[in-house]
């Protein structure tokens, strides 16, 4: 809903008021109770995003769109990849048998 500048003639009383756009603009003050109210032109509304699901990434294009999906995946396999290699790394070092040194001089 719009907000409206009103002024009061009589009086000099400011303030703003919720309306709807097809409603009749107001006649009395509030304060004086005189007929002499008058809507100002004000400098237009602003819109206003309220509630969940405004993001500034629901309007984006549609070549954006591709290329931010290619990058997720090749992000995805490369990190999978990294993965894998460390699994693998740590697996043959596991396998690997340590003997121990034999020191010949103290027999």
């Amino acid at each position: 809903m719009p907000t409206y500048d009103y002024e009061c003639d009589a009086c000099g009383h400011e303030f703003e008021l919720f309306q709807t756009i097809s409603e009749n603009p107001k006649k009395k003050c509030p304060e004086c109770k005189r007929m002499k109210l008058r809507r100002l032109f004000g400098t237009g509304a602003a819109v206003m995003f309220k509630g969940s699901g405004f993001y500034q990434t629901d309007y984006r294009s549609d070549s954006y769109k591709k290329a931010a999906e290619a990058d997720k995946k090749s992000a995805s396999d490369s990190s999978s990849e990294s993965k894998s290699a460390d699994s693998k790394s740590s697996d043959s070092g596991a396998k690997k048998a340590v003997s121990p040194k034999k020191d010949s001089g103290s027999e």
